[in-house]
């Protein structure tokens, strides 16, 4: 939805939008409206310098994009005569009639409602918003196309204002017109608000959308000619519309799941509308059968219409390459009412009032929102009602005092115990949901009352924290992890340091621990351990602490530059992070500018993406006996979770030559741990060596190289792999 100001400074502009709908509208009444408008908005300029009037010509132009009638269309343009000039309700009523006055008049309310004041002022402006919805809806969407309007210039506002008038929008309008079915508007809205509130994280999003379609090309283009090449197959007539989604929707998904960019699947949604509602089941069914169904990703809103009319088959689907889709199917009249939602039923089509089985009827819906709403005298607990009901992205629910809890979609018992007290959180064993006790990996629901059970000697389980949802709970749970395995620790760390100090000729003392713990600024020879241990701190950056010179010389005994042979004069070269070469194998590079060559593992899975530039290829080889003695090497192992075990893995590495230069664990259960290892070692042989000894090991489970093509910064960009399906 563009802003569409400058198409509408005149009332034929305004008529010949109106007359693609509408044939029939009364072209004499809106020129009256138009006319009384600017005359009584002459003189009045708004913050941007241009004339007032261009903004309610701006609002009835929104609004006619909604094929809606005169009646809504003029008292946009008049929506603020009342307030702003010499203008009178009964003026109004006079000229345009008692329907177009009650409507002005309406609006002009709502516009003195400070809906962002005191939560007992606010519950108070929420019962009167929902009083003139029940009056009449088409108030309210005069209001939400004031309110786009204005967020679509906002930018001529005061810093100050434009916050407040973001975090009003964010927390008001843009859910009540998702809770009105007009999901463009909210996601507009929610976008310009964010584009205030967050600037920052905004344009990153933009920026990396931009990279992605350099990387990938037009993927919308690619997985629509795919799914109408499918359908019609199957002799299944439908339109399909690709999008990619807004900024706001994507950064969203980014806070709730707690992925960066990169790792985020559906960023990308698809439209089918076919002709009849048997087509979309068809329809399905054929999507369904070419691609990956991603589980508990399917909602079947047309045999479960929500409450605004909207219907549609939402489900995910995965490609070969595991990245994700989201596809809606829905029949042209579900379109037309998912698009307009409420508005739906004020909607004109050649001249007649569009008689769409799908659109609501305004008044019973308003009415059942009023009667879930009136139930509750008490201010706050109204003001929790009602955004119960707004708020489709998160769960409010209750303690068994009544007092509520706010949290994202998709939390749990466990979500809720630490949101109420990190000691709560922590003593929690079990929980009760409406009465009935509930696995604590329940996603909780909207309006539901949760009780926690909890008892003194309980403590945080590694279990938990693929049960919780929240950062404040993760947080809190790696938190007292943390505190429960510090000897655990101090014992790994002190197998590290005792490996990392003989790796260097000398003895991992408490003196020499100590000397390292002031250097590093640490409180005693334990944390050093017990950081070294947690993998905060790597072996190499204690034993530097302590031996600076040694850690310095072992790295630069050696001219790098004499280890590869094949590049030209003075070409420096890296090793590639993805593959990790090691000497002994069979190696290719690929110039990068300003990085000089980039070495890979011949058969590294990045170089994939230089198939098409075989001018950067150059062919290279190790110089036997001139390598440098230490290069690192990662390796994924699963080991027993039983006593001890860390500190043999620890020692057997040592035993072989080689150094932990860092350990971070990637998995923990109650019978295994899965670690990943950084390893100082000196050539191929001696990597197989070392994964030899480890795989004979009775409590190794596996062993395995760690190579991943997404660590190649010059060949695969933060964005990933090409999307597709």
């Amino acid at each position: 939805m563009d802003d569409v100001t400058n198409d509408l400074m005149s009332p034929d502009a305004l008529l010949a939008t109106v007359g693609r709908y509408n044939p029939k509208t009364n072209e004499t009444l809106i020129r009256a409206a138009f006319a009384y408008g600017e005359r009584m908005h002459d003189g009045q300029f708004r913050h941007s310098g241009e004339p007032y009037f261009t903004h309610p010509i701006a609002v009835a132009g929104i609004l006619a994009e909604q094929l809606l009638d005169d009646a809504t269309l003029i008292t946009a343009l008049l929506h603020d005569t009342i307030e702003d000039t010499k203008s009178t309700y009964t003026e109004v009523a006079e000229l345009f009639g008692d329907d177009i006055a009650k409507l002005v008049d309406g609006v002009t309310k709502l516009t003195n409602l400070q809906l962002s004041s005191s939560e007992t002022k606010q519950a108070e402006n929420f019962r009167k918003l929902f009083m003139a919805m029940a009056k009449d809806m088409r108030v309210i969407l005069v209001k939400l196309a004031d309110r786009l309007h204005n967020m679509r210039t906002i930018k001529a506002m005061r810093p100050d204002k434009q916050i407040q008038k973001a975090r009003e929008t964010m927390d008001i309008y843009a859910p009540l017109a998702g809770r009105m079915g007009m999901q463009w508007m909210r996601e507009e809205l929610e976008d310009l608000a964010f584009r205030v509130l967050n600037p920052d994280g905004r344009a990153s999003i933009i920026r990396r959308f931009i990279r992605l379609q350099k990387e990938t090309g037009d993927v919308i283009e690619k997985i629509t000619g795919d799914m109408r090449a499918e359908l019609a197959e199957h002799n299944i007539q439908a339109q399909i519309i690709g999008r990619a989604k807004k900024p706001y929707s994507i950064w969203r998904k980014m806070e709730e799941k707690e992925q960066g960019f990169s790792r985020l699947s559906d960023i990308f949604g698809f439209r089918v509308i076919t002709n009849s509602e048997e087509d979309c089941y068809r329809a399905l069914g054929v999507i369904h059968r070419r691609w990956f169904a991603v589980p508990d990703r399917f909602k079947d809103y047309i045999s479960q219409p929500k409450t605004n009319g909207y219907r549609s088959i939402h489900t995910t689907v995965s490609g070969r390459d595991g990245k994700r889709v989201e596809v809606q199917i829905r029949t042209q009249q579900m379109h037309d009412v998912a698009e307009a939602g409420v508005a739906a039923h004020w909607s004109y089509r050649d001249g007649m009032r569009s008689k769409n089985p799908f659109a609501v009827d305004p008044v019973k819906w308003v009415a059942s929102l009023n009667e879930q709403f009136g139930a509750e005298d008490d201010h706050v607990d109204f003001l929790e009602a009602v955004r119960l009901e707004m708020y489709s992205d998160q769960v409010f629910c209750f303690t068994p005092k009544g007092e509520v809890v706010k949290l994202p979609r998709g939390a749990t018992p466990l979500d809720f115990a630490y949101a109420i007290h990190t000691r709560i959180g922590s003593a929690c064993v079990g929980a009760k949901v409406d009465g009935l006790r509930v696995p604590l990996w329940t996603r909780l629901k909207n309006g539901q009352s949760v009780e926690i059970v909890t008892a003194e000697a309980q403590q945080p389980q590694f279990t938990w924290l693929d049960i919780a949802a929240t950062g404040k709970a993760k947080s809190a749970i790696r938190r007292a992890l943390r505190e429960q395995d510090r000897e655990k620790f101090i014992k790994l760390g002190a197998e590290l340091a005792r490996s990392a100090f003989e790796n260097v000729g000398r003895k991992a003392t408490d003196k020499a621990l100590e000397t390292a713990a002031k250097t590093l600024r640490l409180d005693g020879g334990n944390s050093v351990l017990a950081n070294l241990g947690s993998s905060v701190l790597t072996a190499s950056e204690v034993v530097r602490a302590v031996y600076p010179e040694l850690v310095k010389n072992s790295d630069t005994s050696i001219d790098v530059g004499r280890a590869v042979v094949g590049m030209g004069q003075g070409q420096a070269h890296e090793r590639a992070l993805c593959c990790e070469p090691l000497p002994g194998e069979r190696i290719v590079g690929i110039t990068q500018r300003g990085r000089g060559v980039i070495v890979h593992a011949i058969d590294c899975q990045a170089l994939s993406k230089f198939e098409d530039s075989p001018q950067r290829w150059i062919d290279l080889r190790w110089q036997t006996g001139i390598h440098p003695p230490i290069h690192s090497a990662r390796l994924y192992v699963t080991i027993g979770n039983d006593a001890g075990v860390l500190g043999r893995i620890c020692t057997l590495i040592g035993e072989q030559g080689a150094n932990i230069s860092d350990l971070s664990f990637t998995d923990r259960k109650p019978d295994f741990y899965r670690l990943l290892l950084s390893v100082e070692l000196r050539d191929a042989e001696h990597l197989h060596s070392i994964i030899s000894v480890l795989t004979a090991e009775d409590d190794v489970a596996e062993v395995a190289r760690y190579q991943n093509p997404k660590d190649a910064d010059e060949s695969v960009s933060e964005i990933g792999p090409e999307l597709g399906i």
